[in-house]
């Protein structure tokens, strides 16, 4: 999904803290929660639209969506785990 090399990269917007991908289990809890209307972003939106992956902030408390194979790296769009 993400390019090995690419990850290594990423950081966290906000701390700057290492990203990692999300295992398949985080994003299906993730799904079924968004899905139920459960889930707001950072930004305190409501997360509405179901994603194919996420990057989880080292501290773990932050996932940020990958949605059609982009990461979307915006503070705002963090999702509180």
């Amino acid at each position: 999904m993400i390019d090995k090399e690419l990850l290594e990269i990423l950081a966290c917007p906000e701390t700057h803290q290492p990203l990692s991908l999300a295992d398949e289990a985080t994003v299906k809890v993730l799904n079924a929660n968004i899905g139920a209307g459960k889930m707001t972003n950072v930004g305190g939106e409501p997360v509405t639209e179901a994603v194919d992956g996420g990057l989880v902030r080292e501290d773990g408390k932050i996932v940020y969506p990958i949605r059609e194979s982009i990461p979307v790296l915006l503070i705002q769009a963090g999702i509180p785990i």
